[in-house]
């Protein structure tokens, strides 16, 4: 089962960051992954997001339930989908020179096909996952580097 964190310190605000990550419809944008993104259901800190992963003519689509605590984090609750399982979570620390960005993800596949076609793309997105949020951010707030 794949896992991967990373934490970086970027020179984004938390808000910023938890704005920019937290703005899933606009994944399909920069997220060379992840080919639709829809929200099903809101809620005041909550809502419910259908993702669809793709790689060649493999499409898969997978629900989760997004719980967010303003500037501070972002935890991710999978609900169905092609994962045995998924657990995925953002931490934003504000710093004095911008704020350390923490991710975490643990996800296996449900099938042995999937591993074997999308599991080596899947795997390589997620690690350079945080690069196309950190790029996304410089193309939005500036480059601050």
């Amino acid at each position: 089962m794949p896992e991967h964190s990373e934490r970086r310190l970027l020179p984004y605000s938390a808000e910023q960051l938890f704005n920019l990550v937290s703005d899933v419809e606009r994944y399909p944008e920069f997220l060379p992954w992840c080919v639709g993104a829809r929200i099903s259901q809101r809620e005041e800190n909550t809502f419910h997001a259908d993702l669809m992963v793709g790689f060649k003519l493999v499409r898969e689509v997978y629900t989760s339930k997004v719980v967010l605590e303003r500037h501070s984090f972002i935890n991710v609750e999978y609900q169905k989908g092609p994962f045995k399982h998924l657990i995925n979570y953002w931490k934003f620390n504000e710093q004095e020179n911008g704020c350390e960005l923490e991710f975490f993800i643990d996800f296996e596949f449900r099938s042995r096909m999937l591993k074997g076609i999308i599991g080596p793309f899947f795997g390589e997105a997620i690690n350079r996952m945080v690069g196309a949020f950190e790029e996304r951010a410089s193309v939005i707030y500036g480059d601050k580097s």
